[in-house]
């Protein structure tokens, strides 16, 4: 009975655990997103209404100077969109919104800095939670084995429908590393932190010279 009492003790604890360090990490992306929107966006939009008002005074009095200003302004325009079209990826990819998972695991593996394969056979919609849950592990592990895989390391992600669960796998045949140690950064944590909060289970398997893989199961609706 006293065991069973200080597993449930331990559980809760755990649980109040995880809820603070998705609170804290909801803050720390809202803080970055914050200052990407100061730093890039916003910055752009301040030299713009420089531009302009420097290009009305120059409309009528240097013709050439003006011709000069609107090529300058037109690559303003364009570099400001391009941070605000990253930034809004970095949130919410519209194409995970618009065509599911598996065409968003397909296009983001290709720019995380580490050889890719994607295996998503006949892979459905999901809620919209599920399907983002699974991504951003997926996406996060796989930052992961770009930077800690080495060299000419090659990685594979998996998603599929088992049963009434989302399965998904991300590995790699790199480097990898004693998984009983102590893991530095909050990747795993929050990685477990958004499987645990849809009742699902996260793993992760490592040894020095045989790779990693990260996985995972998410119930869904069946």
């Amino acid at each position: 009975m006293d065991r069973t009492l200080q597993e449930l003790r331990l559980a809760v604890e755990e649980l109040r655990a995880s809820r603070a360090r998705v609170v804290a990490a909801a803050d720390a992306e809202r803080r970055r997103i914050e200052r990407d929107l100061h730093d890039g966006a916003a910055q752009h939009l301040v030299a713009l209404a420089v531009n302009l008002e420097l290009a009305r005074q120059l409309a009528d009095s240097d013709p050439e100077a003006l011709r000069r200003l609107l090529d300058e302004l037109g690559r303003d325009v364009r570099d400001a969109l391009d941070q605000v079209r990253a930034l809004a990826h970095g949130i919410y990819p519209s194409l995970l919104v618009d065509r599911g998972l598996a065409e968003a695991l397909r296009q983001d593996a290709s720019t995380v800095g580490i050889d890719a394969r994607v295996e998503t056979a006949e892979l459905g919609r999901y809620a919209p939670d599920i399907e983002a849950t699974v991504y951003f592990c997926c996406l996060e592990a796989l930052r992961n084995a770009a930077r800690h895989a080495g060299p000419g390391a090659r990685a594979t992600v998996r998603a599929w429908r088992e049963g009434d669960a989302l399965g998904f796998e991300v590995s790699d045949d790199g480097a990898g590393f004693d998984a009983s140690a102590p893991l530095p950064g909050t990747g795993l944590a929050s990685m477990r932190d958004r499987v645990d909060a849809y009742g699902g289970r996260l793993t992760l398997h490592s040894q020095p010279g045989r790779g990693t893989r990260v996985a995972g199961t998410i119930p869904v609706a069946p």
